[in-house]
């Protein structure tokens, strides 16, 4: 579950990132001391695969991680683009060995030049859409977007975008920030193709304003709050708001359509994992990222993590896997064009910004 943010003040931002598991990261602005033959990673993740009460899918691949090869897992969280912004502000003094974030985050970050070339062990088994063709990133949990309400209060989801208009949905509507989160990033992408461009799309997103409390840097803040009934309407992921169904469980998954009569849509959002760009702890990074991709790992995936496995050797078939089969039942899902949203990202999101007042 992804935990919610803290306020600090501007002037500490950049070192106050919560680490999830135990370590102790070099302070900021310092040279790195960090030990080239340690026993250790960091990684810098999006939220969403570990757990507040530890049975979250990163809570057990880093517990066996570290029992198999002594390496112990520093673990970093934030919003996908936090996460890589804050590898470019580090970029003279590399902390993170791994960064796993979201697209078009990940894009971005091999664009900035923050990513190494790294094919790990069976990623050959990887559909090609789901990692890059120059070994920059590969898919660890596949993953689709989404948007939850609360099933108490709602009852029926909504059907299309239209429908979350609705005045009864005035400030008990929110979605995390473009830009700044993933999850957010998606509502304008779901958008753009669910309307036929910029223009309408911003039209429509405008329009949806009058009923948003306002912006949220995480999506994780957002499950618990529908889950009370604080919200009705929020935006988030196949996977996280189904693995945290058990604690939560007046919050359902949805996935408006575009207009009436028409089928619902949604498209992959999956958490792609790339290895560092002189990553102080480099050989210990080859070797987790060697056993993300791992098929006793990727077995994992549904039964642990509530999401869907990245290889096409795996075919999942315990209860969570059919429970995701059952969602995704009867729903469109479309490629996005990952390079033309990167390239124009800052463009989206400018827009959006002007069309919401944000």
């Amino acid at each position: 579950m992804r935990p919610r943010p803290r306020t600090v003040r501007p002037a500490l931002a950049a070192c106050t990132a919560a680490l999830v598991l135990a370590g102790t990261l070099t302070a900021c602005g310092t040279a790195s001391s960090a030990d080239p033959n340690a026993r250790e990673i960091t990684v810098y993740s999006a939220d969403g695969l570990k757990s507040e009460k530890g049975d979250g899918f990163y809570d057990k691949v880093f517990k066996d991680f570290e029992k198999q090869t002594g390496i112990k897992v520093n673990y970093v969280e934030s919003g996908s683009g936090a996460a890589v912004q804050r590898l470019a502000r580090e970029r003279s003094n590399t902390q993170a060995d791994v960064i796993v974030t979201l697209p078009p985050f990940i894009q971005q970050a091999d664009d900035k030049g923050l990513l190494d070339i790294y094919r790990p062990h069976g990623s050959e088994q990887v559909a090609a859409a789901d990692k890059d063709p120059n070994g920059k990133w590969v898919s660890i949990v596949n993953n689709y977007f989404c948007f939850i309400y609360n099933k108490k209060e709602v009852g029926q989801p909504p059907a299309t975008w239209q429908d979350l208009t609705d005045h009864r949905f005035a400030g008990k509507l929110q979605y995390s920030t473009p830009g700044v989160a993933g999850d957010g990033t998606a509502v304008v992408i779901k958008a753009l193709h669910d309307f036929g461009g910029q223009g309408p799309a911003m039209s429509f997103l405008k329009k949806l304003q009058a009923n948003n409390v306002g912006p949220s840097s995480s999506t994780g803040q957002l499950a618990p709050k529908t889950d009370k009934g604080e919200l009705l309407i929020a935006n988030g992921d196949v996977q996280m708001n189904y693995a945290n169904m058990k604690s939560m469980p007046n919050q359902g998954i949805f996935f408006p359509a575009p207009k009436p009569g028409a089928r619902p849509t949604t498209f992959a959002l999956p958490y792609a994992a790339g290895l560092v760009k002189d990553a102080p702890h480099v050989a210990n990074a080859r070797k987790f990222l060697d056993y993300l991709i791992s098929k006793p790992v990727q077995e994992q995936v549904s039964a642990t993590g509530g999401g869907f496995t990245s290889r096409k050797d795996v075919k999942a078939t315990d209860p969570n896997a059919t429970a995701l089969a059952k969602i995704m039942n009867g729903v469109q899902i479309f490629q996005p064009d990952w390079n033309g949203i990167d390239e124009n990202l800052d463009t989206y999101v400018n827009a959006w910004k002007t069309a919401t007042g944000s």
